[in-house]
């Protein structure tokens, strides 16, 4: 049969992306390469660490260059979705050698964004690798708590957008209890505890009353933005006045830094990995928890078949029901978590909407890694590499077009790159088949 023709991929798309970032990199420093005294990135591994000089011209020459081949071969190459297919539908079609090596090259050249933009950032200047990677860590996590609570939710069949008003209720609630009672720890439960109580009601709706579930999510997140800043207003800052009156001014705690005794001396690792604060190493924990419970599990088969096909798995003797309510509960706590990261463990206090779209990027996060956990925390990294890199941007003074770069580009980098991402490097994708769609016994 002669092959149905096809518009522009999003292959090719990315293809001419690189294409192009490389044209315009060879544009901007090969005139550079002859300059008697070459500019240099200074690159700092470790706290402290050695000074790695990077020269800045010829190494962007050079990831340049791998742009252009990268992309080209990509546009010259048939896509693993044209290749020729046979007749036999059982059998995967061919993928040619030089397809694969396109394809990883395009991965490569993804992970070289990373460097790039760093080099070009820290051009006759100086910047602490290991600092930008723990700023990455840690304002990515708020994101992959967000991400897996989607994971559990729509893996059993629930879609969940109120994960925003789920991390907005925790934070807010979480810090209602700690100033009510001057426990730090009693406030996280709370989150816990008012994260899964909200998602409660968003599966009383959607499983129960059948509610649509995009149209619960969107209630629970306007109820979410309410509630908490009548709280805020009414009891969070006359309580937190008061506290700070008889402590003579001295703000709130946030939750005490953990360092792991004999793996918080390894260079590099060690201020990444095994230094941070509770909510952090929760979820590094949960991340692999979750991948474990999803895959290796009676549980995880369940939930993955009550979100795949609810019909087939009843028929096997599983509650749906059930099912779907453990999961958006569960769902629902870990999103409170998220929410107590932001109000426990970064800030000490509660403001009107401080989750800022941080749930809707953490929806973004979970379709960029193709509902699995550590694709999720893959995605969540990317958007916290996006804020790290903001707030890098603003201590070296980078410059762009002859002037600094404006406070209002970096504050929106991650919703840019969230709009990039789904629409230009995902693209359509396709999660669990029974989510959002009620069940019927």
């Amino acid at each position: 049969m002669p092959e149905r023709r096809r518009g522009i991929t999003r292959r090719q798309v990315i293809a001419g992306f690189f294409v192009l970032i490389g044209l315009l990199m060879l544009v901007t420093y090969l005139p550079q390469l002859t300059d008697t005294k070459p500019t240099l990135s200074k690159l700092i591994f470790g706290i402290p660490g050695p000074v790695l000089p990077v020269p800045t011209a010829p190494t962007q020459v050079g990831i340049a260059i791998f742009y252009v081949v990268a992309g080209g071969l990509a546009l010259v190459t048939r896509s693993p979705s044209l290749a020729s297919r046979p007749s036999d539908t059982t059998h995967k079609p061919q993928i040619s050698a030089r397809t694969r090596v396109s394809t990883a090259m395009l991965w490569a050249s993804a992970v070289l964004l990373f460097p790039m933009i760093l080099i070009w950032a820290t051009a006759g200047k100086q910047a602490n690798v290991v600092v930008i990677i723990i700023e990455t860590l840690r304002s990515g996590t708020p994101i992959a708590l967000g991400a897996l609570a989607g994971i559990y939710a729509e893996r059993s069949g629930v879609v969940n957008i109120a994960i925003e008003g789920m991390m907005l209720t925790g934070a807010a609630f979480g810090f209602a209890a700690y100033v009510a009672t001057g426990n730090i720890w009693f406030g996280v439960l709370a989150a816990l505890l008012l994260g899964g109580l909200i998602a409660l009601l968003h599966g009383l709706l959607s499983i129960s009353f059948k509610v649509d579930q995009v149209v619960s999510g969107t209630v629970i997140n306007i109820l979410a933005i309410g509630v908490t800043g009548y709280m805020r207003r009414q009891y969070i800052i006359p309580k937190v006045s008061a506290i700070q009156t008889a402590n003579t001014g001295q703000s709130l705690a946030t939750l005490p830094e953990i360092s792991i005794p004999g793996l918080a001396e390894i260079p590099i690792l060690g201020p990444i990995f095994f230094i941070g604060k509770p909510i952090f190493f929760s979820m590094l924990i949960l991340v692999l928890l979750t991948h474990i419970v999803l895959f290796y599990t009676r549980w995880g088969l369940r939930t993955r078949a009550v979100g795949e096909n609810p019909r087939a798995a009843d028929t096997v003797g599983i509650n749906v029901s059930r099912t779907r309510y453990i999961n958006i509960t569960i769902s629902g706590m870990i999103a409170g978590l998220g929410g107590a990261w932001l109000s426990l463990e970064k800030v000490g206090g509660f403001d009107d909407g401080m989750t800022a779209g941080k749930g809707f990027i953490a929806l973004a996060a979970m379709i960029f890694g193709n509902w699995t956990p550590f694709g999720a925390f893959g995605g969540s990294m990317l958007f916290g590499f996006s804020e790290a890199l903001g707030i890098r941007f603003q201590m070296l003074k980078v410059e762009l077009f002859g002037g600094p770069v404006p406070t209002q580009f970096l504050q929106m980098l991650p919703y840019v790159l969230t709009v990039i991402v789904l629409a230009g490097l995902i693209g359509r994708s396709v999660g669990p088949a029974a989510a959002g769609k009620p069940y019927e016994k």
